[in-house]
């Protein structure tokens, strides 16, 4: 049985949050993976770049996977607690796994998921929280707009 790195997982997301923060984005980035740990696909948030309010990290990973035959095996790894559109993705799909770099400052649908069987690994990646954190403070407007607050 192999013994998967979900901090290696991780810093795929994180690469690409980072991607996305250099493109003048919000910094959430997330990959999926096989049962292995082998990456099938990885994306960030591109909402402000693409002016498309369902580019959501989990959804962009999700699509650059491409189809799979299944996904109860595979693993969504997420620099945020995913909100509601992408727990419901995480669920629609049946993904096994989520891990999540923080929950600290969005805490989304982790309950939720957890409830219907979804395995949560929150990682509490102080990297995660201090990259977001320090976005929203400087960027009240673009969060508050991003999670659907006025």
């Amino acid at each position: 049985m192999t013994t998967l790195d979900y901090k290696a997982m991780l810093e795929v997301a994180i690469n690409e949050a980072k991607q996305g923060l250099a493109e003048g984005g919000i910094p959430i980035g997330a990959a999926v993976f096989n049962k292995n740990g082998e990456l099938l696909g990885a994306g960030h948030n591109r909402r402000i770049q693409e002016n498309d309010p369902s580019v959501h990290a989990e959804t962009d990973a999700f699509r650059k996977a491409g189809r799979q035959k299944t996904y109860r095996d595979k693993i969504m790894v997420t620099t945020l607690a995913p909100c509601w559109y992408c727990s419901g993705l995480a669920r629609q799909f049946n993904f096994g796994t989520v891990v999540v770099g923080e929950s600290v400052n969005f805490d989304g649908g982790l309950d939720w998921l957890r409830e219907n069987g979804v395995e949560v690994i929150d990682l509490n990646s102080q990297e995660c929280i201090k990259m977001l954190g320090d976005f929203i403070a400087q960027n009240p407007e673009i969060w508050n707009e991003d999670i659907g607050e006025e």
